[in-house]
């Protein structure tokens, strides 16, 4: 049974920053795609970034690239999302996603995963 699990968010004002983490078990973050995802108030699930299970290479939504890393720790099967310089508009629940298809040939680049974490939400304030 695959589990992916959130930690990380909060509450932080503009311009700071924060770091989620995902656990993964029954899963292994390096032998597939693995991403998150963001959902604001009354709006879409987007895909935020992305990381391409094959060779590491990432994927960012325009809205965050710069200011947003993905990164994954094989040896403690985690993935992480380092945001920086967080703005109102990135309030938001992330989720963490692994498996499924990573379309990044397409623009914009697309993900399916296949398997989903609970959420955490991310509030920012001016």
């Amino acid at each position: 049974q695959v589990q992916l699990v959130e930690s990380g968010g909060g509450l932080v004002q503009a311009g700071g920053s924060l770091r989620l983490s995902c656990a993964a078990s029954g899963h292994t973050v390096s032998d597939s795609n693995m991403g998150w995802f963001r959902q604001a108030p009354g709006k879409e699930r987007e895909l935020v970034t992305a990381i391409y299970w094959f060779d590491g290479r990432t994927f960012d939504a325009d809205s965050v690239t710069g200011r947003f890393t993905i990164s994954r720790d094989n040896a403690k099967n985690t993935l992480w999302l380092q945001m920086n310089n967080l703005k109102p508009e990135d309030t938001a629940v992330y989720y963490c996603a692994a498996g499924g298809g990573l379309y990044h040939g397409r623009r914009p680049v697309q993900y399916e995963p296949e398997y989903w974490g609970q959420g955490t939400q991310v509030t920012v304030s001016l």
